[in-house]
């Protein structure tokens, strides 16, 4: 902020601060864009991963039925992309897990992952 003392025409004098706002203004900006971009690349990460766990749910639900092991992983990749699976047989139980990468802001990339299981031979 530039500060200048000036004469008033009421005699004496003030201090005019005339391009305040617009430093202030200047200083703030990057930090405002940094956490609404952070912030966006948070709920972007948090869709992709409400996608992998519901696709996760279905692929064990088709595993779950006696479904070719194939189509099942195709499930998921067609909801995801570059998702990686897992099958497991748990006693009554058929899980299913998979993980995906998932990049923010062109650069950074985090895994994100989701698990379900279903009843074996349930409908």
């Amino acid at each position: 902020m530039i500060r200048r003392t000036v004469a008033s025409p009421r005699g004496g004098l003030r201090c005019d601060e005339r391009g305040g706002v617009a430093a202030e203004f200047a200083v703030t900006l990057p930090a405002v864009l940094l956490v609404l971009a952070l912030a966006i690349g948070a709920v972007a990460a948090q869709a992709q991963r409400v996608l992998l766990q519901d696709a996760v749910a279905d692929a064990a639900r088709l595993l779950a039925r006696g479904e070719d092991a194939g189509r099942v992983a195709r499930a998921v990749t067609d909801a995801v992309p570059q998702a990686h699976t897992e099958s497991a047989s748990e006693g009554e139980r058929v899980c299913m897990s998979a993980s995906a990468p998932v990049r923010l802001f062109g650069a950074t990339t985090i895994t994100i992952a989701a698990r379900a299981c279903a009843l074996s031979g349930g409908l």
